[in-house]
């Protein structure tokens, strides 16, 4: 996995400064603790870089996913973090205007109902179920989740 863009002007405000996004983006993504040993994050111009070591696919996508979801974020390179090959197939989607987990599930996965299976793949970056925002990037999993 390479480069994924993100909407600069959405998400959760992490830091004021350019020279603070560094430390705070990695904090965030320490505090969530997707699987990731080493963390390296950089910071450049609205770009992420992220290193390091993930004990699998899906925890790199989420630590990309806590990354991106920042005001200031417009790319992330995890081209450096060391991942196994992916165990389950994988969408993403950004959220629009109008947009609820039980649209996206019904469109996705077929039933409204299933809206639980987006929100435990992203918990990450959504915190309460009921609280998502235009511009907001998450997983989509489309192959057997595990909820965790």
């Amino acid at each position: 996995m390479g480069l994924f863009d993100f909407v600069s002007s959405m998400g959760k405000k992490l830091f004021s400064k350019d020279d603070d996004a560094a430390d705070s983006i990695k904090a965030a993504i320490e505090e969530d603790n997707p699987g990731i040993s080493n963390l390296g994050v950089t910071f450049d111009n609205g770009k992420v870089s992220l290193t390091g070591d993930a004990d699998s696919s899906e925890a790199m996508e989420k630590a990309v996913l806590i990354a991106g979801n920042v005001k200031g974020v417009s790319d992330v390179d995890a081209s450096g973090v060391n991942a196994p090959a992916m165990t389950e197939s994988v969408q993403y989607y950004t959220i629009v205007s109008g947009d609820t987990l039980s649209k996206i599930a019904k469109e996705f996965l077929g039933n409204a109902m299933d809206y639980p299976k987006i929100f435990e793949a992203n918990r990450e970056v959504i915190k309460d179920a009921n609280l998502i925002y235009p511009g907001q990037k998450i997983r989509i999993p489309t192959g057997e989740t595990s909820v965790a």
